[in-house]
């Protein structure tokens, strides 16, 4: 083939007729041609509309020569559509380089073999793939203006390299659109703008400016403006505006936005913007809410939007700012509960649109700031009414490490000295690990100023302050305090609090701190809801009598509250746990506080015993004692009220039996055994008619009654007066342990006796246990 095809150009040479011009155009020199194998295709795409579209291929020949290939579809049968490689880029247009060989429109193809520019210069396949030119294919020749098919290749190919940005509509609605970098094999950048809506006929400038769109810059790179007909522009940049080398990297690291204009006499008018290079947005972003305050109705929220460049978008919008206002915006230091400077400026927010947007590169003292940096930012935002009252605060929100995790804690405070004022704190936990606390009260007086703290240990018990709040708003009812430490300065975070020994306290005002309107416990001291009331019954005091309610804190220590009906007021009523039960007595294992005749009321935080040893909720569920309630300290041996309780708690299980005359007419009456939480037994005699001021011994024999037996078990002797006996039973007069189910199948009867001295006169007996019938 190789020789062939040099004997033929000889013989073409020698025949006179010059064939090597700029292309090869006869077919057999093109299938003579011996390829390498190597080949280079890039697209020819419709232009106008046309419809006629394809490829252009390069392949490598021998001898320097490329064999150009044309394959179109669309073409209309019997059309010939001159063709050429012309200089510069499509976007740019050039003059011809190279004529090629028609298309056939028949079978949309042309081939031509080329080894020269039409100049005469040599131009081989290597110089072809990266030579800086396009093919156009025209509609005939006469009508060369008109191009049906284009293309670039060589070094205006593209290599595959491409980055898009959204183009967002601004002073114009409804356009909008992208625009497309595209990498080109020389390494230059193919810009095409592609927007909807632009009027037809319209002729739109376009830019690339420094900065960010939020920001504003002057102009970098001006692109061909955008055909309102079409929406389209299409650029190749090689340089910026000074003539300084631009590369498609170069771009993508810009710190630029794009604008597109309305007209060239109304570039004030910005139909679409956006952000590229490093001002591109990633997708990482925060919004914070913007709460009402001065003004009702307006309120929104603050997004973050993180940029390439680690920089930030800040974005603010409004509900119901008024038309035509302007309301200065900034970041401020601390959190909005305890107010600080401004430590970042905002564009200010359009009233009519409620829209503010901001490039944060930097503090206003100008050291940077990152979107990661203001995600732990100490800080809250302020918008203000205007410039004239910066001190009207339309909306505002804590941010960064202010915001709120969700996390909270409410504990009610409960009325105290002024009726009808209660509310509640909550705590929540912020993203820094510290507190917002804030104290909301029902019915405080208007123009009212509440100091209000943290004290220590219980409100049982009372303490120093530990932690001061903003004070109450009596118009309000309102307080809103960041907590981050102790007033001593010991840093205090939210968790510390959940667990902390204290209790809120809200005074009635700063000149009578006395008078506390609403209290409350918190942290270790919360009750669980776990709580264990028991009877208090009246004793030495017709009509007092009462409970005694324990309620289980989170600390696990609890609270006592003795609450009695009937007391004295100005009454001083000490009362204490005693050990054993009450029939036992013992002696004192816990104080409370004293009984408020006027109120009779107790409260009494129980950590410990009188002695030193702990004393948890649990441990008094299960305390072997009971609770004596006294008339006063100068008369502790008066009981004005009394009750069993933990393990000598009644059951509420219990046998009766009868217990008849004897020795005595008219005495007679029963025996009750009731069961204890421990397992022991309290054992309650009563008889009719004994004589007043009596004694009667009184035991549980071995045996039946009929049978007779020794002593098992001493009872407290029975008063003669009341005819009453009460006895708690643990054990046989022996030792031997003795539970109430024991004494349910005891093989014994029960003697009540005249007096000590006449032990042998029984006036009142009855059979227990085995030897009794189904007691009642």
């Amino acid at each position: 083939m190789k020789k062939y095809y040099h004997v033929l150009l000889l013989m073409l040479g020698m025949a006179g007729t010059l064939f090597l011009q700029s292309c090869v155009d006869e077919q057999s020199p093109a299938d003579a041609l011996d390829l390498s194998g190597t080949s280079r295709t890039y697209p020819l795409n419709a232009v106008d509309g046309s419809g006629i579209s394809g490829n252009v291929v390069f392949e490598e020949g021998e001898g320097g020569y490329t064999k150009v290939t044309i394959n179109l579809s669309g073409t209309p049968n019997g059309g010939a559509h001159p063709a050429h490689i012309h200089f510069n880029s499509a976007a740019e247009g050039g003059g011809i380089a190279i004529s090629l060989e028609p298309v056939n429109g028949t079978t949309g193809s042309s081939v031509t073999l080329v080894n020269q520019l039409d100049d005469g210069t040599f131009i081989d396949y290597d110089g072809l793939t990266s030579f800086e030119g396009y093919v156009n294919v025209h509609l005939a020749y006469g009508q060369l203006e008109t191009v049906v098919a284009q293309g670039d290749i060589g070094g205006n190919a593209l290599d595959g390299t491409t980055k898009q940005y959204n183009l967002l509509t601004k002073d114009v609605d409804g356009i909008s659109g992208t625009i497309l970098f595209e990498k080109s094999v020389g390494g230059f950048t193919v810009a095409t703008i592609d927007l909807s809506g632009t009027p037809a006929g319209g002729s739109h400038p376009a830019h690339i400016h420094a900065n960010s769109a939020a920001e504003g810059g002057g102009i970098l790179i001006s692109f061909n403006p955008v055909d309102g007909s079409t929406g389209m522009s299409r650029t190749i940049i090689r340089t910026d505006d000074a003539g300084n080398p631009v590369s498609f990297e170069d771009i993508l690291a810009l710190d630029a936005y794009v604008n597109v204009h309305l007209a060239a006499n109304q570039l004030g008018t910005i139909v679409a913007q956006g952000d590229i290079g490093s001002n591109e947005l990633t997708e990482n972003f925060k919004e914070y809410r913007l709460n009402e305050l001065a003004v009702p109705g307006i309120s929104g929220s603050i997004i973050f939007k993180e940029r390439l460049n680690g920089f930030t978008l800040a974005s603010i919008q409004l509900d119901n700012t008024p038309d035509g206002g302007m309301h200065p915006a900034h970041i401020h230091a601390n959190s909005a509960a305890e107010g600080g400077g401004i430590i970042v400026g905002f564009n200010p927010v359009d009233g009519t649109t409620g829209r503010s947007e901001t490039t944060i590169r930097q503090l206003s003292n100008g050291q940077p700031l990152t979107y990661n940096q203001i995600l732990d930012l100490d800080g809250y935002v302020n918008v203000h009414l205007s410039m004239n009252q910066l001190s009207t605060i339309v909306a505002q929100g804590d941010i960064g490490g202010n915001e709120l995790t969700g996390m909270s804690m409410m504990y009610p405070l409960n009325e105290l000295a002024v009726p009808g004022i209660a509310g509640s704190v909550t705590f929540e936990e912020r993203k820094n690990g510290f507190s917002l606390a804030t104290i909301e009260l029902a019915n405080t007086p208007e123009g009212g100023v509440h100091p209000a703290h943290i004290h220590a240990n219980s409100a049982a018990e009372g303490g120093g302050i530990l932690v001061s709040f903003n004070p109450v708003n009596g118009t309000t009812g309102m307080s809103k305090t960041t907590i981050r430490s102790l007033d001593s300065g010991e840093a205090l975070s939210y968790a510390q609090i959940l667990d902390m020994n204290g209790y809120v306290n809200v005074h009635l005002s700063m000149d009578q701190l006395g008078v506390i309107v609403a209290q409350g416990d918190i942290g270790e001291n919360e009750l669980t809801g776990e709580m264990k009331m028991y009877t208090l019954n009246e004793l030495a005091v017709p009509g007092i009598s009462g409970s005694i309610t324990f309620e289980e804190r989170k600390s696990g220590f609890s609270l006592a509250t003795i609450q009695l009906d009937n007391t004295p007021d100005g009454g001083v009523h000490p009362a204490h746990i005693h050990a054993n039960s009450a029939a036992e007595g013992g002696g004192i294992l816990v104080s409370f506080n004293p009984v408020n005749g006027t109120t009779g009321m107790s409260k009494t935080t129980i950590r410990a015993l009188d002695a030193g040893g702990a004393l948890t909720y649990s441990e008094i569920l299960q305390i072997d004692g009971y609770v004596n309630v006294h008339l006063s300290m100068d008369q502790l041996g008066v009981i004005v009220a009394q009750g069993d309780i933990g393990g000598n708690e009644l059951t509420g299980i219990s046998s009766t039996y009868d217990l008849g005359e004897l020795a005595v007419p008219g005495i007679s009456g029963t025996i009750t055994f009731s069961e204890r939480q421990n397992g022991f037994t309290l054992a309650t005699i009563t008889l009719s008619n004994t004589p007043d001021g009596g004694v009667h011994p009184a035991h549980i024999h071995a045996n039946s009654a009929e049978e007779g037996g020794g002593i098992l078990v001493s009872f407290t002797p029975v008063n003669g007066t009341t005819g009453m006996s009460h006895t708690t039973i643990r054990a046989l007069d022996s030792g031997g342990a003795l539970s109430y189910e024991d004494l349910l199948t005891l093989d014994g009867y029960v003697n009540v006796h005249l007096s000590m001295d006449q032990l042998g006169v029984i006036v009142a007996q009855g059979n227990i246990g085995s030897n009794a019938a189904v007691p009642a």
